[in-house]
């Protein structure tokens, strides 16, 4: 597995070697003792399955009294996926990274604790899955505003997202919460 620290160098992109041939293909997509080595040392605790259409924006989400660490990838269609620093003591606190996932690219993102997380569907299917540190606590959780001003995501030219009524009430990041 290549792991590659981004500019936020706690969220790590992992490109995992695939193995293939006329069958199909095979790969390895964790491994506890290199994942601790890469990104720290980390438990998950739920897996999770989403499917969303073309333009479906999901967050940015995150719980702050249990913060949750996140290991996602996709796999079937695309997704443009982001992740907010919103620790105050962060040197990179309110930067965002974002990065493509796919089926056909089979990378993975590790986003630890304390940030909020997103994605938007750009193709025209997706299945996104991933692995959590904590328990989803639905009392718990914010929605960051996706277009917020002042973290100013680059979302993928000519989208136009459809969202849910919580994403669409989202916070600013003035107003949410910060670790």
């Amino acid at each position: 597995m290549e792991y590659k620290k981004l500019e936020i160098p706690d969220v790590v992109l992992m490109t995992p070697p695939v193995f293939g041939d006329e069958r199909g293909f095979f790969m390895e997509t964790f491994r506890q003792s290199e994942f601790e080595k890469n990104c720290g040392n980390y438990q998950f605790v739920q897996d999770n399955h989403s499917s969303s259409s073309k333009n479906i924006l999901r967050g940015l989400h995150y719980q702050h009294e249990k913060p949750q660490g996140k290991l996602v990838r996709v796999v079937r269609g695309e997704v443009f996926d982001v992740a907010v620093d919103m620790r105050k003591d962060s040197p990179t606190f309110g930067q965002w990274v974002g990065e493509y996932l796919s089926a056909d690219n089979k990378r993975i993102l590790w986003v630890p604790p304390g940030f909020a997380h997103g994605f938007i569907v750009t193709s025209k299917q997706a299945e996104f899955v991933y692995k959590c540190t904590d328990y989803y606590n639905p009392g718990d959780e914010y929605s960051l505003m996706w277009n917020d001003d002042t973290i100013g995501v680059d979302w993928p030219a000519g989208v136009n997202p459809i969202l849910s009524d919580k994403d669409a009430k989202g916070l600013t990041f003035e107003e949410a919460p910060k670790f």
